[in-house]
């Protein structure tokens, strides 16, 4: 039998290469508030900045984001909004599951964005419209929590590679 496979031969400099420019991209994700800006690339940073705590006026950043009243986001990380009123005004800090909270919906919406190219707008009309995958509930509403949020992350995953989402 002529087994009429072709092989080549691993080119190492080019794997090389190709690992140097994903090194340089390292995603860094930023959340602004309060005149901050917080920065992490990695979970240990991620962890870093949970654990130091994040402000109140984050959630105004979140709202922006997601195009939607603050009084949304109140609702979906279930701070009320006198709390809300109050702890802003002092510059106090979520707690870290709060500040855990909003961090993965920050991740969430810059991967959502990035999956539909960009285009803002598209993604916030897809946040907000029911979802197949999702049992016909619209996306949104799994943000508050984290296992919801990963369901969200999954169905932007099957978008990203094309399968039915």
């Amino acid at each position: 039998m002529n087994n009429s496979l072709k092989t080549t031969t691993f080119n190492t400099k080019s794997s090389i290469e190709k690992a140097q420019l994903r090194k340089k991209s390292i995603r860094k994700w930023t959340l602004k508030a309060d005149g901050k800006t917080f920065i992490w690339s990695n979970r240990l940073e991620r962890v870093e900045v949970i654990r130091a705590g994040i402000p109140y006026g984050s959630l105004e950043f979140i709202s922006k984001k997601i195009n939607h009243p603050v009084k949304v986001v109140l609702n979906i990380v279930g701070v009320p909004q006198t709390t809300y009123n109050k702890k802003k005004g002092n510059h106090s800090l979520l707690d870290s599951r709060d500040s855990e909270l909003v961090l993965s919906i920050s991740e969430l919406v810059d991967f959502g964005i990035e999956i539909f190219n960009n285009e803002e707008e598209k993604f916030q009309r897809w946040l907000n419209k029911p979802n197949i995958s999702l049992g016909g509930t619209a996306p949104i509403k799994f943000l508050d929590t984290i296992s919801g949020i990963n369901e969200v992350k999954f169905c932007l995953t099957r978008i990203e590679h094309g399968n039915f989402a």
